[in-house]
């Protein structure tokens, strides 16, 4: 056949040009006899009756021990899961239970081939922890029938790992995160050790590449240890892996560069001999390693071990059918007899396929694994992989110190980043070992950086940190640095994710997998809260002047308002003293996604701490200071939504004041964004009597707004008394290396256009104001083109343009 040659299983590379010497890097271990003949052969048997069971639960809905003869009608209706790395994954799992049953060492299990689902579904069947959680699958035969036949069907199991399968503390489907998930998992849990494994399709993504430096920033007197499993098989969906064309000389060059000891498992026909003593070294490694840290004489870049498991993808499935090859094929990715239902050749395959592993000998009439099976797994229940608390009840609520004493003079100026850092130095201070901060090189640039006045960062390769107990993790990747926070999340701690606002969508649709893994969690009985998600959006559009265009960029508010509402919290407090009482709420809060907007630059402290509680325990309020008789009877209502563009709304109505006296207004400020969504459609929504006691029934009411425009026209669609009554300005997607004032005007929303907003809207509403608007729209616009021009004339913003207005 042309080209059969590509689907012969792992054919071996072409010679690399890389020199010979390069190979004496690779681990070499005695694998004969490691593990005797009865436990040899216990090990076999579990796999293969974690193999069957995930072969008959992507293939049948009845006959699940294949008493008899296949049928149309034994086969599902819809064939969905992902065969060809199932057989990996139970092998790996049948090792990690032997080596735990032996050591009692505490273990994690993380799968990077996330639609593995049924490999690792089988496994906890038959160690008996998917019946503690889900009564229906009890270890018998009916169990079993409940397993098998319900699986990727409606109500059943999904074909990838989600927070419904026990012992999972990462989300299956999207690829590329599972490493970094797992170093967050170990962080402050210095018995832990996570086994990870990665695909080879996995391995090619941007963050698993980075991922790999994650042991650079592990302390082993203070941490546990993750041992990285390559689970190279060759294929992805249609096309080759880039490690399953990679040497031997070239993947040990690879991970001899990124600080790993290299151990290769290939040897197919001693394969479990071959995984046990590597699995065993390589946790010999790791306690070498904490020992001579937890001793004080710690290994100054320890090489940490990595293994690279070779074996054909959908190891022990069918191997061709008309006449191309499955087993160590792409074919094996997915489904290998898609027509199985319909196809008789392809249903005397399954047949063949099935009844090799001899599912009655492992079950028998009872449906039960036999002895044999069950002798690997280990006794103590809190040791099963499948029912580790530090995967679904692990949470230490941290110990949120009192912010009120921190709080600034009502009046002045002062950074809400520099503040809450201050607020944060103590929050680590009281929690040593339970919150970190995960950063991608920002802090000192956001100004966070007294953080790192005692703490420091936790960068192990750097002689300035090492082995010095840093709360901080900061390299430069946004995708590590969440995956490591929902890890270290997940497993029952309290992180914190400060990122120049551009560049957080980076991380988009990470925070949207999790979101969902979280939403399962909620719908389980068995899993308890977790912390809250915790992001820190800074060094915003407006005032991102200095970087430019690319640098501005609020987005990922909307990210966060597009998931679930009893998941999604977004905060943009107007001052220093509201942002304190919202990272301490934040910090207390469990189970949601919380994004807290603010600025680095000083701008004024509006309420004092006793006001700043108040406003941000309602979400919103009239201020009253710069509203006209305290807001009553108001023409117009402005609203400010963010700290910048809550300064103009401020400063317009200041010089509204002086310009046109007779028109009423009312400032409001909105501080917690959800209690705009219609009532009853997020928990923090205002009921419409508040709302209309806030924004008035029908009144002209103008809103200015951090982010995009169309998100708040989204977010208050379906209030009843909105009507055509509201206008909206934020973020227009406009901007340039330019000054801080010309972003407004650039945007529309500076305190010219707020103004202007305010009394075309007012006339409408006040004869007085209506027979001067012409003349005072026509003196704002006057005096927004005279500072424009002086901004590109003197390339800064006229003397006192952000000055605290004065209200006479």
């Amino acid at each position: 056949m042309p080209g059969e040659e590509i689907y012969v299983a792992n054919p071996p590379p072409d010679p690399s040009h890389l020199p010979d010497e390069i190979l004496k890097f690779r681990v070499q271990l005695n694998t004969r006899d490691v593990i005797p003949e009865k436990e040899l052969h216990a090990i076999q048997e579990f796999r293969r009756a974690a193999d069957y069971i995930a072969a008959a639960m992507i293939f049948l809905k009845d006959n699940i021990l294949v008493e008899r003869d296949i049928t149309a009608d034994d086969i599902k209706a819809r064939l969905l899961g992902h065969w060809g790395t199932c057989p990996g994954l139970s092998l790996v799992y049948a090792h990690a239970n032997l080596l735990i049953r032996k050591t009692k060492q505490e273990m994690l299990y993380v799968v990077g081939p996330g639609h593995g689902a049924p490999a690792i579904l089988a496994c906890l069947w038959l160690e008996s922890s998917l019946s503690t959680f889900w009564p229906k699958h009890t270890r018998n035969r009916q169990g079993l029938h409940n397993l098998i036949t319900t699986f990727s069907v409606p109500g059943g199991f999904p074909s990838h790992i989600n927070a419904q399968t026990p012992g999972s503390i990462h989300e299956g489907g999207e690829l590329g995160y599972a490493l970094s998930v797992s170093f967050g998992a170990v962080m402050d849990k210095p018995d832990l050790v996570v086994i990870c494994v990665i695909g080879d399709g996995e391995a090619e993504t941007g963050p698993t590449a980075t991922a790999w430096h994650g042991y650079k920033y592990i302390d082993p007197a203070e941490s546990g240890a993750v041992i990285p499993i390559v689970h190279a098989n060759g294929f992805k969906i249609s096309e080759r892996t880039i490690y399953g064309t990679m040497d031997d000389k070239e993947v040990t060059a690879l991970f001899i560069g990124y600080g790993y000891q290299v151990r290769f498992v290939e040897d197919l026909e001693n394969i479990d001999q071959d995984l046990a003593a590597s699995m065993a070294w390589a946790l010999d490694e790791i306690h070498k390693i904490q020992k001579a840290a937890r001793d004080g004489n710690p290994i100054i870049k320890p090489r940490w071990p990595v293994l690279i498991l070779r074996t054909p993808k959908g190891w022990g499935g069918p191997k061709k059918v008309h006449g191309e090859f499955i087993e160590g094929s792409f074919h094996a990715h997915q489904v290998p007899l898609t027509e199985a239902k319909t196809d008789p050749e392809e249903r005397k395959a399954l047949q063949k396929w099935l009844t090799s592993y001899d599912p009655c000998e492992l079950f028998g009439t009872t449906g039960e694994p036999n002895q044999e099976i069950l002798s690997i797994i280990p006794e103590e229940n809190h040791l099963k992989l499948g029912q580790k608390k530090e995967a679904y009840a692990a949470y230490t609520p941290l110990d949120v110190p009192a912010w009120e004493h921190m709080g600034v003079e009502k009046g002045t100026q002062a950074s809400c980043m520099k503040v809450v850092g201050e607020y944060l130095h103590d929050v680590i201070e009281q929690n040593p070992s339970t919150f970190r901060i995960f950063s991608p090189d920002e802090l000192v640039s956001n100004k966070l950086d007294a953080v790192l006045r005692d703490s420091g960062r936790n960068f192990q390769w750097d002689v300035a940190s090492r082995a010095k107990g840093g709360r901080v993790i900061e390299i430069l990747s946004e995708h590590t640095c969440q995956g490591m926070l929902q890890g270290y999340t997940l497993t029952g701690r309290t992180g914190l994710f400060p990122s120049y606002e551009a560049f957080l969508g980076i991380i988009h649709t990470m925070m949207v997998q999790y979101s969902k893994f979280v939403k399962l969690a909620h719908e389980t009985t068995w899993r308890q809260p977790i912390g809250s998600l915790n992001y820190l959006e800074t060094s915003t559009w407006a005032r991102q002047e200095h970087n430019g265009f690319s640098h501005q960029n609020p987005s990922f508010i909307g990210a966060v308002l597009n998931l679930k509402p009893t998941l999604a919290r977004v905060y943009l407090p107007p001052d220093a003293n509201c942002f304190l009482s919202t990272v301490a709420h934040c910090l207390r809060a469990k189970d949601y996604i919380n994004l807290m907007v603010g600025s680095k630059q000083p701008t004024p402290v509006w309420l004092s701490p006793e006001e700043a509680t108040k406003h941000c325990v309602a979400g919103a309020s009239v201020w009253k200071f710069a509203s006209v008789e305290d807001g009553v009877d108001p023409d117009v209502v402005l609203v400010g939504i963010g700290v910048e563009v809550t300064f103009e709304v401020v400063a317009a109505a200041a010089l509204l004041r002086k310009l046109l006296p007779s028109l009423r207004l009312r400032v409001v400020n909105v501080t917690d964004l959800m209690i705009l969504a219609p009532e009853g459609s997020h928990p923090h929504s205002l009921e419409e009597a508040d709302w209309d006691a806030l924004f008035t029934s029908d009144k002209p009411v103008h809103f200015n707004y951090h982010g995009y425009p169309q998100e708040l026209r989204g977010l208050i669609f379906g209030r009843p008394t909105i009507g055509s009554r509201v206008s909206i300005e934020g973020y227009r997607e406009e901007g340039t290396t330019t000054s801080a004032l010309d972003m407004m005007l650039q945007n529309h929303t500076s305190r010219y256009h707020v103004a202007q907003a305010a009394v075309r809207s007012a006339s409408f509403m006040n004869q007085r104001v209506q027979v001067r608007s012409h003349e005072v729209i026509s003196e704002l616009k006057h005096r927004a083109e005279k500072d424009k021009a002086y901004i590109y004339e003197n390339g800064a913003d006229p003397d006192g343009t952000f000055d605290v207005p004065i209200f006479e």
